[in-house]
């Protein structure tokens, strides 16, 4: 895994000197690719591609970026793995195909050029984000996986296009305008999350999951305007489509046969992922999914797996205990961090530079602190993430699947209950709420009842539908959100959800969690669950082997009943939080009081627009710290994005560019 970044000059630019920032942009990305820099320029076609690169497989200098194919005619900057290669790899030398040495960028610039382009990306299995110089056509093309588990970020500038792994790359360039985009930050301060559709800048956007982007210097245009480039950007794959045929051809074995051929297809993405020329490891958190990611990983292992998780103070968030019970049954060598709220709170100034974009979910703080842990001894991790998006994992995939039975019920009936509820919620004595059990406090908040009474008053499924999926109606941002809900047109409402999550939720906020944290550190992360056989295997699966007897992951549940005691898998789901509202009523009241006092003095004019509710923000903090209502995650996306602010206007000074500001100024 790597970081990429490159410049396409326009035919009108005046000279080549903007292709000299190739250099800063590559050094911004050092926390990528530790291991070399490359860098490759043609200054008669105008073009400069960068590299970083973290050493996975062949170490040697074979696997140097850039990389030209074996002709000469492409020129690469990739960021990722392709798991399949050595098969790909027999194949092109059956086809009389030679290789100089053992990476898989190699295959996939010998596939590109034997193949075609879109013909090879169809035969990728892995997470990639590359850049591809065709010098016969002096064409470049861009393309990212299916999931979009590697981001890719392009922009315009007034001479060039530019692009890069993160956006603080581009902000090394002196030409690029950074234009707050006001729908983003109203969708970053409703969701937590910038959405993957969405980019913080105007001038830039990020290219699609299964997306591919193909255009020469002649047809960037003399205006820098992303939309042009937009409307270029074409699917080379598409999680939509997948779903929509699934749905049409649902597989019809009975339960232990599907729990087979699951198993057979995780096997295959796990022992894939398991192939490395540095030490490899695990993430163990203690639930469903990466207990299964471990489970299959040991089976295949001729000695014991690395394994770590974080451990923390708090009962109610956490899982080390059940993690180490699953290490100790699956003899795996664990490693567990004992993280004090201090040492847990101390990262809190380094997340957003880490994350360049704000963000705002966080459980950021665990996965940046277990990606730090775990680099101390290995440079590559497999991790769980993609269960709960492919297996219906979330507790409104399955609260979703029962709400539609419910919706059976009465209007009458179903509009007491919800009443009943509200009530409750309004009238929960927020010191008596305080002194509840953790895990009694996890379920029972009265904001969860204010959501379940929000979804029984739902007129019918499409209603219920977007209230599910909604997003924070706390009314602190005044800017019109374009966050409407619109329901896929697939044939139950759990399969609604699913989709959603992943095409929303799962790009836009865990796989940027994930990259970002791990990336950070130098450690290279693997999905086994996210591999696109798994994810196109599950989307043939009837809903009930996802949700059956209102649990969810039904049948990965079964599969890890092969290798763990039923006791060490039907245990209640932690997730990865921390306690944000308890610190911010704590220890960090004073930073957070001096973030949310900079609302009023803030010198890029969101308060003066009225973009943000200074007034029901203060209302919001002062109800919080009194323990009348819980606004911890309303405040933690204020608190990053004014966090996210400072640092960017510190490194605009620091660099002397000119500062950023509101889109249309």
């Amino acid at each position: 895994m790597c970081g990429i970044a490159g410049i396409l000059l326009t035919p009108t630019a005046a000279d080549t000197s903007p292709l000299r920032a190739i250099g800063r942009m590559a050094k911004a990305l050092h926390h990528r690719g530790p291991d070399g820099e490359g860098l490759w320029t043609d200054r008669e076609a105008g073009i400069a591609l960068g590299h970083r690169r973290l050493a996975i497989v062949d170490l040697s200098h074979a696997g140097h970026q850039p990389m030209l194919s074996a002709s000469g005619r492409f020129v690469i900057s990739y960021n990722g793995e392709i798991y399949n290669f050595g098969d790909l790899r027999r194949e092109l030398e059956r086809e009389g195909q030679a290789f100089r040495g053992g990476s898989d960028t190699e295959v996939m610039l010998a596939a590109i050029e034997g193949w075609g382009l879109e013909p090879a990306l169809r035969r990728f299995a892995g997470m990639f984000a590359f850049a591809l110089w065709d010098r016969q056509a002096r064409t470049l093309h861009f393309a990212r996986d299916r999931l979009g588990k590697k981001p890719l970020y392009i922009a315009r500038t007034r001479d060039a296009l530019i692009f890069a792994s993160e956006l603080k790359a581009l902000r090394t360039c002196p030409d690029f305008r950074p234009e707050l985009d006001l729908d983003a930050a109203s969708a970053m301060l409703a969701k937590g999350w910038v959405p993957d559709h969405q980019c913080i800048w105007r001038s830039a956007f990020k290219l699609a999951p299964g997306a591919l982007l193909s255009l020469r210097a002649d047809q960037l245009g003399p205006v820098p305007d992303v939309d042009v480039l937009r409307a270029r950007v074409r699917s080379w794959w598409s999680l939509d489509d997948i779903a929509g045929r699934a749905r049409r051809n649902l597989l019809d074995g009975d339960d232990q046969e599907l729990t087979t051929e699951l198993e057979t297809l995780l096997q295959r993405a796990v022992r894939e992922r398991m192939v490395a020329d540095v030490p490899l490891g695990a993430f163990l958190s203690g639930g469903i999914d990466s207990a299964t990611v471990v489970a299959l990983m040991q089976v295949q292992s001729s000695k014991p797996v690395r394994t770590f998780t974080i451990a923390f103070g708090d009962a109610g968030y956490d899982e080390s205990s059940q993690a180490a019970e699953v290490a100790r049954h699956l003899g795996t060598e664990h490693t567990e961090l004992r993280l004090l709220p201090d040492a847990a709170r101390e990262v809190i100034p380094e997340l957003p530079r880490v994350w360049d974009e704000p963000f705002a979910d966080e459980s950021e703080i665990p996965t940046l602190l277990v990606s730090r842990l775990a680099r101390q001894h290995v440079t590559v991790a497999l991790t769980g993430d993609g269960g709960d998006e492919g297996f219906a994992g979330y507790s409104r995939h399955f609260l979703g699947a029962r709400l539609a039975g419910w919706h059976a019920w009465g209007g009458p009936l179903r509009r007491t209950s919800s009443g009943l509820l509200a009530l409750l919620a309004r009238g929960m004595r927020q010191d008596l709420f305080t002194r509840f059990p953790a895990r009694l406090r996890r379920a029972l908040r009265p904001d969860q009842l204010d959501r379940l009474a929000r979804l029984l008053a739902a007129e019918d499924q499409p209603e219920l539908y977007r209230r599910l999926v909604g997003t924070s109606e706390n009314g602190l941002v005044r800017h019109p959100s374009r966050l409407a809900a619109e329901a896929p047109p697939l044939d139950d409402l759990v399969s609604r959800l699913l989709l959603d999550d992943a095409t929303g939720y799962l790009p836009g906020d865990i796989l940027v969690k994930l990259d970002r944290a791990s990336m950070a550190n130098s450690l290279e992360t693997r999905c086994p669950l996210l591999d696109h056989r798994v994810i196109e295997f599950a989307w043939h699966l009837p809903t009930r082997m996802k949700v059956r007897n209102a649990r969810g992951k039904w049948i990965l549940r079964q599969l890890l009943g092969r290798h763990l005691p039923r006791r060490l898998i039907d245990r209640p789901k932690h997730g990865f939080d921390v306690p944000v509202g308890d610190w911010l009523r704590g220890p960090l009241r004073e930073w957070s009081s001096d973030l949310l006092a900079d609302l009023r003095r803030e010198p890029d004019g969101l308060v003066d627009i009225g973009f943000i509710d200074v007034d029901r923000v203060d209302a919001c903090w002062r109800e919080h710290l009194a323990g009348r209502r819980d606004h911890s995650r309303d405040l933690w996306s204020v608190l990053m994005f004014q966090a996210w602010r400072r640092e960017q206007a510190a490194t605009i000074q620091a660099d002397r560019y000119q500062p950023f500001a509101l889109a249309g100024e």
